[in-house]
């Protein structure tokens, strides 16, 4: 009997059923029946780099940001149907390849997805795609027809012409000989049929019934799977291994130093992780972090304190407010290392042949990889082709500008001094212990209030490692300054006349990166519990208390502080039926979003009832799509302020290995979520992000109103009953 994995028989069993008894609907969703190569031949029509219409009437669109379950295949493919008129059935979506002229984000010059970037840099360029393509084919059908252009009509995917119709395949191949309008016309935003409809998602039937291709499913003929020993201190190096023992582990095949650690070749993952685990490696730690992440927390306390600050924004006179003020008060917030903890770990596969290669993986950031892998192989960058795959999460973790996953995986085909192919495996384990942490972070914050309960100056000190200097993206620093790393406490829409944040670089060789939201994840809960403990202590509604600190120009902060209240119906008591109830309103990548949270006491530990939810990401390409994302986002970042941490013990060893010790939050434990969205004909903002930094300051908010007991150092698990 031929064994089978659930995979392979749901891939199996659902080709059956696509071939026998799914309708084109079904077909069109799932991928199947497409009548054209990949490289757009057998008769497609494709008039930009964006769109391709086949002679089966399939229109494919070519997505220049990874697919990593945020959801752009489907919010992209949405904007070119609604332009194209098209019907949903025909639309498909897959993954652009590299090429930085015709697939660079808008935002930041170059290939790449982050920063919740990718509807708001696309949305008028799909468009126009989608428009374009559509200019062609009613051009097409008039010449053929031989009637006005203007009296032509598309619906659903049917061009019309009083009892001339045909689909979009017979034309293209004429309207592939037409030249494409340089600005084609876009719809009134009052005639969309897609954009602002709960359009089903591209992606879900393939991951539902697992023919999806991630990474880890590619297989080539002979290739060998490789798994790395890393140093256990950050920032450590081989200083000699002894392979003996790895090598005689069957199905071993090699064990190699690389510059990133001992790479261990094997026929099989299982017998990879025996060969690395009989490894006997000496560490040469005389650059690794050695510190505790207790000694590091104080000693970049510390810095909060010294000459070396920058300032990041000033407004007025700080100390003269905060002398003159009838009240001050301090209050320091610690943050703890974070690892992103994505569902697939990191994975590549790279193969050789003949002075060129290709690269399989789940690429944010696809030139820097081409270019690692390329130098790692001494190829030019044109010969090493990318193959951006589906990837189960990354929250920022495969956005690296350090490249270090092509670096690792072309270094590892590069000593084996030969063509071939090789897959490189990461385990939950590699992946904790590797670093690309969420930055650890201080805030030492100074706030007044004065007689009549008004504040009184606002002094933030933010101290923490920086994210992109070393790395190609220090180029966008400014004066020595990392703005994602204090983003977030600048340019706050309260208006507070006398203010203060000022920058503190602090250093360390364990490795950083952003994280979902990024500088955001720590400066909304700093910022949103200080302003909520002032607000208290002088004696304000929370809520109130904020709209009262709006400018007059935060129209789009006050609509979904308002909508929120409405939301969790908020009369002004933070504690009733037994529950806590506290507020946060935080702005991130231009999108606006307010949330409530509702906890309870269990055991002096919180367990969070309800979540309401407000956000504001302009035009709501797809409604569903963006409450999946707020969803998410406060899950994770619930996760986050209850129980992540990443820490450093004796020496320096990271003391998280899986999810056993670093504990995530559980579903039995996932609050009710309540999402509304602010209609607006703003063009679209991000939404992949902006979810998470709200949620951590609204529940401690609402703790202090239940115990009283403000929650400064993070995680909830350590603290919260203090």
């Amino acid at each position: 009997m031929t064994q089978q994995t659930r995979r392979q028989f749901l891939g199996s069993a659902a080709g059956i059923a696509i071939a026998v008894t799914l309708p084109m609907k079904g077909r069109a969703q799932s991928g199947a029946a497409q009548a054209f190569d990949s490289d757009g031949s057998a008769g497609s029509f494709a008039p930009n780099a964006f769109v391709r219409i086949a002679p089966d009437d399939t229109v494919t669109v070519m997505i220049k940001h990874i697919e990593m379950g945020q959801g752009p295949y489907t919010g992209l493919s949405t904007l070119v149907a609604e332009e194209l008129d098209a019907d949903w059935s025909q639309m498909r979506a897959e993954s652009a390849p590299l090429d930085q002229a015709k697939y660079k984000n808008l935002f930041f010059g170059l290939q790449g997805t982050g920063g919740s970037t990718a509807m708001a840099n696309s949305y008028t360029q799909m468009r126009k795609a989608g428009a374009a393509a559509r200019a062609l084919l009613v051009q097409a059908a008039a010449e053929d027809w031989g009637v006005p252009a203007s009296e032509i009509r598309i619906d659903k995917g049917i061009v019309s012409h009083g009892d001339k119709t045909s689909p979009f395949g017979p034309l293209a191949a004429k309207a592939s000989g037409l030249t494409p309008p340089d600005e084609p016309a876009l719809k009134d935003p009052a005639d969309f049929v897609y954009i602002g409809t709960d359009m089903p998602k591209l992606d879900s039937p393939a991951k539902s019934n697992g023919t999806a291709e991630f990474t880890m499913d590619i297989y080539l003929d002979g290739m060998e799977t490789v798994v790395v020993r890393h140093s256990p201190m950050l920032g450590g190096t081989v200083a000699s291994y002894d392979d003996s023992a790895a090598l005689a582990v069957p199905g071993v095949t090699a064990v190699r130093q690389i510059p990133q650690g001992v790479a261990v070749y094997a026929t099989s993952t299982a017998a990879a992780l025996k060969g690395r685990a009989a490894l006997t490696v000496d560490w040469d730690t005389s650059q690794a972090e050695t510190r505790t992440s207790l000694q590091m927390m104080d000693d970049f306390a510390a810095l909060a304190g010294n000459d070396t600050a920058k300032a990041a924004e000033t407004a007025g006179d700080v100390e003269t407010a905060l002398a003159n003020a009838a009240q001050t008060i301090e209050m320091e917030f610690r943050f703890p290392y974070l690892a992103h903890a994505p569902m697939e770990p990191l994975d590549a596969v790279v193969e050789v042949k003949d002075g060129s290669a290709t690269a399989w993986g789940g690429w944010q950031f696809p030139g820097f990889d081409n270019q690692a892998i390329a130098g790692a192989l001494g190829l030019d960058p044109a010969n090493v082709t990318m193959q951006t795959m589906l990837a189960g999460g990354s929250f920022g973790r495969r956005a690296q500008p350090s490249a270090h996953i092509g670096a690792e995986i072309g270094a590892i085909a590069a000593v084996a001094g030969r063509d071939g192919s090789w897959k490189l495996v990461w385990t939950r384990e590699d992946d904790l212990h590797g670093g690309y942490y969420r930055p650890l972070t201080i805030h030492r914050m100074r706030g007044g209030i004065d007689a009549d309960g008004n504040i009184a100056g606002w002094h933030d000190v933010v101290v923490n490692q920086s994210i992109m200097a070393g790395t190609p993206m220090e180029a966008m620093m400014q004066d020595g300054l990392d703005p994602t790393s204090y983003e977030g406490a600048v340019k706050m829409p309260y208006d507070l006349p006398d203010l203060r944040v000022d920058w503190v670089r602090a250093d360390s060789p364990v490795p950083v990166l952003w994280w979902r939201s990024v500088g955001h994840t720590h400066t909304a809960y700093a910022t949103e519990v200080f302003l909520d403990h002032l607000l208290e202590q002088a004696g304000k509604d929370p809520v109130q208390g904020r709209l009262d600190l709006l400018r007059d120009d935060m129209g789009r902060d006050r609509a979904v502080l308002e909508r929120v209240a409405q939301m969790a119906g908020w009369d002004g008591q933070k504690v009733k039926n037994g529950k806590g109830y506290g507020v946060a309103l935080h702005e991130s990548f231009n999108t606006y979003v307010a949330q409530i949270v509702a906890v309870e006491d269990r055991n002096g530990q919180p367990h969070v009832t309800d979540v309401w939810c407000a956000v504001d990401p302009g035009v709501a390409v797809n409604p569903n799509v963006i409450r999946a994302q707020m969803e998410g986002g406060i899950g994770f970042g619930l996760s986050a302020a209850l129980f992540d941490e990443i820490t450093l013990g004796e020496g320096g060893i990271v003391q998280q290995d899986n999810f056993d010790t670093y504990r995530l939050l559980r579903i039995n434990e996932m609050p009710a979520v309540h999402v509304e969205i602010i209609a607006s004909d703003a063009d679209p903002t991000g939404v992949g992000e902006p979810g998470t930094p709200p949620v951590g300051p609204a529940l401690a908010n609402a703790w202090r109103a239940l115990t009283g007991a403000n929650v400064t150092t993070l995680p909830f698990s350590t603290t919260a009953g203090a």
